[in-house]
């Protein structure tokens, strides 16, 4: 993991030395370089798989070597003997062919003129990409195929640069190999990968490039496939870096599940391409689609005549956006089957606190199938809401016996955010089955994230008291309370647990210190509550501002 991470960091180093530090080209140059670097691994990985008289070979150099000096009918035989999801590399791909030329002065074009090294090394790169586009390409909504890489040379302006440039990048990962991490699984690659990122996820924009808390992730797979599944699909409209469904994929098995994602994002669809390779799951790289979920969902049934019904959909979607321009579109009778409860009205004055998650929630319920599971990331306002859409939403759940509980999470769980957050879990087998609501609200430790935010984390204690508490449906004393679709609605359709816990007159005797502490409890129990009402407060006010006059 370390020697990974250095690579990460020396490549990092390059670009600063260049110019390039903080630059928006700058997470393309590194990701690109880091999977040129994983698939050229990956693949002298699996021809030794395939033939294991390559094993006496024990550097990749060695290696590299050896398949350059095979015959090409021999080559084009070992290529033929590998699984369909390795890319296909030509013996001039290799890295130790672009490393042993770095320095040839000598290298000509077919019409004599000089050919530099950053011309080859762009050249390589596209090739890779054009040679492999049947099977690592993305696509847009309109079916257009996003390839794999780009020229990283065309971010440097200067030409005379170019080549030193992509020399220094040849040289960070020459020597290192990715070998050994190759028998590593889901926890070294997620690590592997939210370090990767960690530094171009910040700015984000509009709908997506959020990125879940891999703690979130886990808690939620494991709650949903307790007992794993078999030949499932696995859907997020709103997939960001793809952290959600990697993690539910992992929980059921990759070679069980095929993943189908659609996201606005062209930056999160580049990261979720990479999550995808990573992680064994290059299967499913042709249902990731570029595109706006809401106006144009692009994955359609079989029968082509509408959208697609998945098994299980996982989602953390933005909670607020501006999408005023296409809020009259999303009115109209197209879209009133999927939209059925409503469209947020445009706020008189804060146009960016339109509540768009609601949109993805109706759009998600829309495409489960008849036992179709889903889990969404919600602001905790949406479990008491006592009008407007979410209220509809909430009705429709328990109307339709398809709510299998909620879990209220700690404050500052995500540090890019201060909204406190709950999960959603539906499931459209529970019929008659109870529901369970929890508040972990108060579970955690607080640690300094990122700048000025706090964030908070849960130990591994935690999580697993929280997983096992919820999977058993066990109620314990104001954390967990398990309840019928009949409490739910003498309780005005609330989600929120702490509405369903009993009040307890406890007549026990206690010291001083202890009843310090008992009533210091009280009271944060307390000022979570008043805290929550503001929050609810805050939301009403809100949807107020929203409302419109007509004339009719």
């Amino acid at each position: 993991m370390a020697k990974t991470k250095k690579m990460i960091d020396d490549l990092k180093t390059v670009c600063a030395n260049y110019g390039l530090g903080n630059a928006s080209s700058e997470y393309k140059i590194i990701t690109e370089v880091f999977l040129y670097k994983f698939l050229n691994d990956k693949f002298l990985y699996e021809v030794k798989l395939a033939d294991t008289q390559l094993n006496s070979f024990t550097t990749i150099g060695e290696l590299e070597q050896h398949l350059s000096q095979m015959r090409d009918m021999d080559y084009m035989m070992l290529l033929a003997s590998l699984p369909p999801t390795i890319a296909r590399l030509k013996k001039e791909h290799f890295i130790s062919y672009l490393f042993n030329r770095k320095y040839d002065d000598e290298m000509k074009r077919s019409d004599g003129k000089p050919y530099q090294f950053y011309e080859l090394f762009d050249d390589t790169l596209i090739d890779i990409a054009n040679s492999n586009i049947g099977v690592f390409s993305v696509k847009t909504g309109g079916e257009e195929k996003i390839r794999l890489f780009d020229s990283p040379s065309q971010y440097i302006i200067e030409i005379n640069k170019k080549s030193d440039f992509c020399r220094a990048l040849i040289d960070k990962i020459v020597g290192f190999s990715f070998e050994e991490a190759f028998a590593q699984k889901y926890d070294f690659f997620a690590v592997v990968f939210e370090y990767l990122i960690k530094d171009y996820n910040k700015d984000f924009g509009k709908y997506a490039e959020y990125y879940t808390p891999h703690v979130i992730a886990n808690i939620i797979a494991r709650i949903m496939v307790p007992d794993g599944a078999q030949n499932v699909t696995v859907y997020d409209p709103a997939a960001g870096t793809g952290t959600l469904v990697l993690s539910l994929a992992h929980e059921i098995g990759e070679d069980n599940c095929t993943i189908y994602t659609q996201d606005i994002s062209q930056k999160s669809n580049e990261f979720l391409r990479l999550n995808l390779i990573l992680n064994n799951l290059v299967h499913s790289l042709g249902n990731v689609v570029h595109d706006d979920t809401l106006l144009y969902p692009r994955h359609l049934n079989r029968q082509k005549n509408g959208l697609m019904k998945y098994n299980y959909i996982v989602s953390n979607p933005p909670f607020n956006m501006d999408f005023s321009d296409n809020r009259d579109t999303l009115t109209g009778e197209k879209y009133k089957e999927r939209f059925w409860v409503g469209v947020p009205n445009v706020p008189n004055k804060d146009k960016s606190g339109m509540a768009i998650y609601l949109m993805f929630l109706q759009h998600i319920i829309y495409s489960l199938d008849e036992k179709g599971k889903a889990a969404i990331v919600v602001p905790t306002g949406f479990l008491t809401a006592g009008t407007g859409i979410q209220k509809k939403i909430r009705e429709h759940l328990v109307k339709e016996r398809m709510l299998r509980g909620v879990i209220s999470m700690p404050s500052n769980i995500f540090a890019t955010t201060s909204t406190n957050v709950s999960i959603l879990f539906i499931d459209k087998e529970n019929n008659d089955g109870k529901v369970v609501l929890m508040d972990a609200s108060k579970k955690g430790r607080k640690v300094k994230g990122d700048g000025k935010n706090q964030k908070t984390v849960l130990r591994p204690e935690e999580i697993n008291d929280i997983i096992d508490t919820f999977n058993s449906a066990k109620p314990v004393d104001d954390f967990c309370v398990v309840v019928d679709y009949l409490d739910i609605e003498s309780k005005k359709l609330s989600f929120s647990a702490g509405q369903y816990f009993d009040v307890k007159i406890e007549y026990v005797e206690m010291k001083h210190e202890e009843f310090t502490e008992k009533m210091s409890g009280f009271t944060k129990r307390l000022e979570s509550l008043f805290a929550e009402g503001r929050e609810l407060e805050v939301e009403i006010k809100k949807g107020l501002e929203g409302l419109l006059y007509e004339k009719y």
